[in-house]
């Protein structure tokens, strides 16, 4: 039966629908839900059960962390909230632990949630949150006005920003269910840099990791620590915690700068983690290459000369039957690379479109194999 057409619902819909604040019923009236309660689901927080806070990595690890990686644990990048429900209206209340403050990433990127709704995958965007970039709390509509019908929703956390708490408000009279089960309790865990974390992308749901998530029914941890993706022993033992990796990925060679560490730090890494699993996939990725490799070669050749060193050490330890691949960064963006970032480095939403889309098809074979 064809919906009457109705034009004055369709104007509210399209002019008020990405303005927060504007509401028919308003957040009064809203059941709030925490995260994690069940039936919500929360993913991408590998020891929120332990430590109950949302946070990428322990909060007392067993192996002591660097600063910078302690720190930007804080930061919810990946963190996400799922749940179905036939509710018209759904909003957020967000406490952050600081304002909007960075210069190369989006209000919404860095403290925003955005939301994907959806029978089938894969999921389809509908809307983010808005909010004053200069305060550490808002609470907003992310929807309303929507057909009585149940739906999946995937709510993404902020990339670049802690969160001290979030409520998910839901109508009085609506039904909250558990989401589809995963395909298996194995979790992709992704380690690396700023690249990994998703900078810049727009909003959310455009780290790289957060489009894999959409693509395949399994939880993903994105370990991206900005400009810290150093390869240290401490990281790669805290890692272990994490049962049942499906497959880790490999992403920090943009952040080791002396190419001589990039040498040391690998192997080590890499048999840490092969002590603890030695036979789960491992995905290598070399660095994508960056705008100034327009008008300077030594930085292509500096690049090419690491991702060489890369693509010979897993060619090595396939030869001795270790289950790793390589994945050359130097294809991601294809040729028009200088376009596919928002400062020279960080990805824009076309550049993790590219990334995901080049790591797609590798990473379903790497699952089907496991």
């Amino acid at each position: 039966m064809a919906m009457e057409w109705d034009e004055d619902r369709v104007f509210k819909i399209e002019k008020y629908a990405h303005m927060s604040g504007y509401s028919e019923g308003g957040l009064a009236g809203l059941n709030w839900l925490s995260p994690g309660t069940a039936p919500l689901r929360l993913a991408g927080f590998g020891w929120f059960a332990q430590d109950g806070i949302y946070r990428r990595m322990p909060k007392s690890p067993r192996h002591k962390l660097s600063d910078a990686v302690d720190w930007l644990a804080n930061h919810t990048a990946g963190g996400q909230i799922q749940f179905r429900t036939n509710s018209r209206r759904l909003g957020l209340r967000v406490e952050l632990r600081a304002p909007h403050d960075a210069d190369n990433l989006t209000p919404i990127s860095q403290c925003g949630f955005d939301c994907y709704l959806g029978n089938t995958p894969p999921l389809r965007y509908y809307n983010s949150t808005r909010f004053k970039r200069s305060e550490g709390a808002y609470e907003c509509m992310l929807f309303e006005m929507l057909p009585r019908e149940m739906r999946t929703v995937v709510l993404n956390f902020p990339l670049y920003q802690g969160v001290n708490s979030v409520h998910v408000g839901v109508e009085a009279d609506a039904t909250v269910e558990a989401p589809l089960p995963y395909d298996s309790n194995k979790k992709v865990v992704v380690y690396g840099t700023s690249l990994t974390q998703g900078g810049s992308a727009n909003r959310p749901g455009m780290a790289y990791s957060n489009i894999l998530s959409r693509r395949f029914n399994l939880e993903f941890l994105n370990l991206g620590f900005s400009g810290s993706g150093l390869a240290e022993p401490e990281v790669a033992l805290t890692l272990l915690d994490i049962a049942d990796p499906a497959v880790f990925v490999l992403d920090y060679d943009s952040n080791i700068r002396a190419t001589p560490d990039l040498i040391a730090r690998t192997p080590v890494f890499v048999d840490i983690l092969r002590g603890a699993h030695p036979n789960v996939p491992m995905l290598m990725l070399s660095k994508p290459p960056f705008s100034t490799e327009t008008i300077h070669p030594e930085v292509v050749a500096y690049r090419l000369g690491r991702r060489d060193f890369l693509k010979e050490f897993v060619r090595e330890r396939r030869e001795k039957g270790e289950n790793i691949t390589f994945l050359d960064g130097s294809e991601f963006y294809g040729d028009r690379f200088d376009e596919c970032t928002v400062d020279g480095r960080h990805a824009t939403d076309l550049g993790f479109m590219k990334i995901a889309d080049a790591v797609t098809p590798v990473l379903a074979r790497l699952l089907s194999r496991s």
